[in-house]
């Protein structure tokens, strides 16, 4: 632009200027409204009050809203029941209660009595909770909201089968008790194994832990998965059950048969009493591998590694029972640990228990009176 047309502000009086920008008047009008707009506008504290609430209140609906969506490890066959969609043929669940092996027992209990009586089987959110993040189970969850809308009628079960749970009565039934017997669901094995099989990232952990262990400098080619059940039970047996856990002399006796039928085998330990195994398990051969973190609160890495074995020594307790059942092989067990005047005689069968091939060595039952050892 020529510089004649250009605007020079100092060509313009004083005077026009202060009439085009009144910074007097304008001044006193702003701080006139910003006067006005501190008296109307609340507190910065009650703004953090009402924010709070907001967010509170988010988080609590989009966690009621996520707990009515499968979670990503979850079976793409999971459904979530809804109040107003309760089946008019009626319903089995199960009570979930007890830790891993004793729910797996529940679910596969549920699975195959509910095909057997002809109903719909759901599972309660808690076992979901526990089941779900290792195994790629199918069955549908009951939402909590609907399970305290069904007039249920429960019905307890032995630890074993019997007829009469081929006509279970009842519409809306809960099983309840503590069943963890092959007599349930050995006619379904394939597909109970198919709903107990690991997600891919669980059982690859384990996969990648085994490939590196050695004996004697070479790689094994038999892996025995060792499942030595201490912790709370070596108070309960003694002073409850009149029983015993295993000892020393049992778990020697184990590992040697495995020794004398398998060329180099490796022994893959696991224990919630891991400290007590490294002082009792003769690991001089250079063939045992202390392996499992011992942790009942997040078991997965202990089972997993029990299940990419090939066979199984187990001792008591419904974990180890299960992991020998899924991972099939040779299997010996703990027999005869209870005196024969304990009550655990009346809850619990071993020929219900423990599968007919599998091999039972007695346990020690002269420990039984003493005075309980440390976990």
């Amino acid at each position: 632009r020529p510089p004649e047309t250009m605007w020079d502000r100092s060509a313009v009086a004083p005077s026009r200027l202060a009439a085009w920008w009144p910074r007097t008047s304008w001044s006193r009008k702003l701080q006139a409204a910003g006067q006005t707009f501190r008296a109307l506008c609340p507190p910065l504290s009650t703004f953090y009050f009402f924010f709070a609430i907001f967010v509170v209140s988010t988080i609590f609906h989009c966690h009621r809203r996520l707990a009515l969506v499968p979670a990503p490890w979850a079976s793409s066959a999971l459904v979530v029941l809804a109040p107003t969609h309760l089946p008019l043929e009626g319903m089995f669940t199960i009570n979930a209660i007890g830790r891993l092996g004793n729910q797996m027992g529940q679910y596969a209990t549920l699975f195959a009595l509910a095909r057997m009586n002809g109903r719909p089987a759901f599972i309660p959110e808690s076992m979901h909770s526990t089941l779900a993040p290792i195994f790629r189970i199918s069955l549908p969850v009951l939402h909590s909201s609907t399970d305290r809308q069904i007039p249920w009628q429960n019905y307890h079960l032995n630890d074993w089968m019997e007829e009469r749970y081929h006509h279970i009565p009842g519409r809306y039934v809960r099983l309840t008790g503590y069943p963890c017997s092959w007599t349930f669901y050995h006619h379904l094995r394939p597909e109970i194994l198919q709903e107990f099989s690991l997600h891919d990232h669980v059982r690859e952990e384990a996969q990648a832990f085994l490939r590196g262990l050695r004996v004697n400098g070479s790689r094994p080619r038999t892996f025995v998965g060792v499942h030595v059940r201490r912790g709370d039970y070596v108070h309960v047996m003694p002073k409850v059950w009149k029983g015993v856990v295993a000892d020393r002399g049992y778990l020697e006796q184990a590992l040697d048969r495995f020794r004398a039928r398998h060329q180099s085998p490796v022994f893959v330990v696991t224990s919630n009493g891991m400290a007590w195994c490294r002082e009792n398990i003769n690991a001089s051969k250079g063939d045992v591998a202390f392996a499992g973190n011992g942790l009942q609160g997040s078991p997965s890495k202990d089972f997993a590694l029990l299940l990419q074995c090939n066979h199984s020594i187990i001792t008591v307790g419904t974990f180890g029972i299960w992991a020998a059942y899924l991972t099939g092989g040779e299997t010996i067990y703990l027999a005869n640990f209870t005196q024969s005047n304990s009550p655990f005689n009346m809850v619990f069968k071993p020929q219900a228990a423990f599968l007919p091939e599998w091999v039972g060595i007695a346990a020690n039952l002269k420990q039984a009176n003493r005075e309980a050892p440390s976990p």
